[in-house]
């Protein structure tokens, strides 16, 4: 019996209701809609259920894989050999605190999140709501657009740790910078975040959510899968500005795209691989540092041992 096999009948002794699937396509859990099947992707229910995984495979010196919405993750073609955890069905929950903060699971979308605090009458996280994702990714990420940041509103993260602790990170020791955390050095899962808001009434939040929508219906391809923006903002100038002046707006490499709508993304056509995507980003990258002598860096996290440089 090898040592994912032994993992699974642990898990299934320890909690037999727990949904686990052996070579699941990551595919169907990435907004890119790509990717090769994971050994074993493993679906806990609750924190408890969570705790219970991330020991286990922790005992066994097995370090997992952590999938949330999947919404920045580019997955390899042949898959991942060891076990993926994807949490985004077990960190469910929305609570308000008091009359300016909400907590939320990390686990819930960053569209109900916004949802959820201009029906209490908070303003704050108009800006995410658009954002594909979850809680938990968007501060992992320091998500941010139109001008707001989880940084700006974000202020105590609740962290399991893979041997099951739990931790809590307020205010500046959650280590916020443009798209990054503290979170990214540490190995575990954020469970929940609180969130400092803004009277306001609900009215003006949903207006201006749905401002925020309607400019991203008009600007973004939202009618195909991607993982949002593929660069990050550079110390001068905008990534889609450069990609644009470059000439690349539907630079294509198999199935894969720059996108007509916005050189930001990069999309799929329809059967593009994590090869077609790396090749394309790599083709970006070049073609925009030789003309500007800017050197973008990806934004989406891609995933596997190959992809760690």
């Amino acid at each position: 019996m090898n040592l994912i096999s032994e993992l699974k009948g642990r898990l299934l002794t320890q909690l037999p209701a727990y949904e686990m699937f052996s070579e699941e396509p990551l595919s169907k859990h990435t907004s890119f809609r790509i990717g090769g099947p994971a050994e074993l992707a493993v679906f806990p229910r609750s924190v408890k259920d969570l705790s219970c995984v991330l020991r286990t495979t922790n005992e066994m010196g097995i370090k997992p894989f952590i999938l949330g919405g999947g919404t920045n993750v580019l997955a390899p073609d042949e898959g991942l050999r060891g076990v993926v955890i994807v949490t985004k069905d077990a960190l469910i929950g929305l609570h308000l605190l008091d009359a300016t903060h909400i907590s939320a699971m990390s686990g819930m979308t960053l569209a109900k999140t916004a949802m959820f605090a201009a029906q209490d009458n908070l303003s704050g996280l108009e800006f995410a709501h658009g954002i594909p994702g979850t809680v938990g990714g968007a501060v992992y990420m320091n998500a941010g657009a139109y001008g707001g940041e989880i940084k700006d509103v974000a202020v105590k993260t609740e962290f399991m740790r893979l041997d099951g602790t739990v931790e809590v990170y307020a205010d500046d020791a959650q280590g916020f910078a443009y798209r990054s955390s503290a979170f990214q050095k540490l190995d575990g899962v954020i469970l929940r975040t609180e969130f400092a808001l803004t009277p306001s009434t609900e009215a003006e939040v949903r207006s201006r959510i749905k401002e925020l929508a309607d400019k991203r219906r008009a600007a973004q391809p939202l009618e195909l899968p991607s993982a949002g923006s593929a660069f990050k903002r550079p110390q001068s100038g905008y990534a889609a500005a450069l990609i644009d002046e470059a000439g690349l707006k539907g630079l294509r490499v198999g199935g894969a795209a720059v996108s007509e709508k916005h050189a930001g993304f990069i999309v799929n056509l329809g059967g593009a691989t994590a090869a077609d995507v790396l090749a394309l980003i790599k083709l970006v990258r070049q073609r925009v540092y030789d003309r500007s002598g800017v050197l973008l860096e990806p934004e989406i996290r891609l995933w596997g041992a190959e992809h760690e440089n």
